[in-house]
């Protein structure tokens, strides 16, 4: 627990906005405001599509909730240069530097694998949550930090073709079959059990791509470029990868499938990510529109402890705890089950943001 760290002044403050709308996109997921959103309009609606981007696709396909974990990873990467050039100004040397990252990634698989009991309210062993794919991410983009961008990049393409490689040769025929490709086959022999919605662990394997083009985007904003010399090139590569993660799956080459994050989907998905970026670089950091940005910045401010929270306690618990009262309260006044949920949803919301909100104004601030 760090009780003055740097404070956004001194920050790039569209890395922390993004950070803080991510977060605050998951931790309104686990106070389960999408679902009550989707229970409240009928599914033939114009609503049902757009609340219904709020969720996973099934398989084949990209909706907005699946590029939430490949920004994640990606802002991770973003933020490595910041983070390292400020702890060697701080006076650590490299071996400083690769005992804080080997603890951090141990802390976050730790974690991660400490989730999936939770979930399961059982002591089991699987590999399917972001932070242990985190751990890997991280550890890898490291080993390259200080590689020139184009060894990076390499590096990246490589994971991808790899990943390509054993779907493929695993089933020449039919390589990104649900539960039955080389993702799960792996899983089956790690974890002796598939997860039933596809996932699979070796997704750390492609997406520390996303993990890489942060790092790669992230030594480029801290360059002494101009800033314009900063947005053109991150463009550039956000258009390039839409075009060639959209375009392997519109020609049938491989699909877009986040479930086992094939090489199109981390494509597209990193594409967006780096778009999304230069946007919030260029308005916020650039154009100083940044009023707005509070109301994430104290989320983004405590990433790691407020998605534990969300996800240990936000979900049952809090949500269970306020809708004592709201239910309570509002059946009392006839309101219906629907209208029920949705108000507790965002109380629900509402109680986390100001435990943000809380901690940001104590100067209180959890790292690993």
């Amino acid at each position: 627990m760090n009780p003055n760290p740097a404070l956004p002044g001194r920050r790039l403050v569209s890395l922390d906005a993004y950070r803080g709308i991510t977060m605050f996109l998951l931790v309104a997921e686990s106070a389960l405001v999408y679902r009550a959103l989707l229970g409240a309009v009928s599914e033939d609606s114009f609503g049902f599509a757009v609340f219904q981007q709020f969720t996973h696709h099934p398989w084949n396909g990209l909706r907005f909730w699946d590029l939430i974990q490949p920004f994640f990873m990606f802002i991770v990467g973003v933020a490595m240069p910041f983070s390292l050039k400020n702890r060697l100004e701080k006076g650590s040397n490299s071996a400083d530097l690769t005992r804080h990252v080997l603890r951090r990634c141990l802390l976050l698989f730790l974690f991660g694998t400490g989730l999936h009991c939770v979930y399961a309210d059982a002591l089991v062993f699987e590999l399917w949550n972001v932070l242990t794919q985190l751990s890997f991410t991280i550890l890898l983009t490291y080993l390259f930090i200080n590689y020139p961008a184009k060894w990076q990049f390499l590096v990246s393409i490589g994971l991808l073709l790899l990943t390509e490689l054993l779907y493929r040769m695993y089933n020449p025929s039919a390589p990104f079959v649900k539960g039955d490709n080389f993702g799960s086959f792996f899983d089956e022999i790690l974890m002796g059990k598939i997860n039933g919605g596809g996932w699979v662990a070796i997704n750390c394997l492609p997406t520390a791509a996303h993990t890489l083009w942060g790092a790669m985007c992230g030594k480029l904003l801290l360059s002494q470029r101009r800033d314009g010399e900063k947005i053109k090139p991150l463009l550039v590569a956000g258009v390039i990868g839409l075009a060639v993660g959209y375009g392997l799956d519109w020609t049938g080459i491989t699909p877009i499938i986040k479930r086992i994050s094939t090489s199109a989907f981390v494509m597209a998905s990193g594409g967006w990510a780096v778009l999304v970026l230069a946007f919030c670089f260029w308005l916020i950091d650039v154009k100083k529109v940044k009023k707005w940005t509070f109301a994430f910045l104290i989320v983004g401010m405590n990433p790691i402890f407020i998605y534990l929270f969300a996800e240990v306690l936000g979900h049952d618990w809090l949500t269970g705890f306020v809708g004592i009262f709201t239910y309570g309260f509002l059946g009392l006044l006839g309101l219906s089950e629907h209208a029920m949920a949705l108000f507790t949803a965002f109380v629900s919301l509402g109680c986390m943001w100001y435990l943000c909100c809380f901690l940001y104004s104590k100067k209180i601030f959890f790292k690993i």
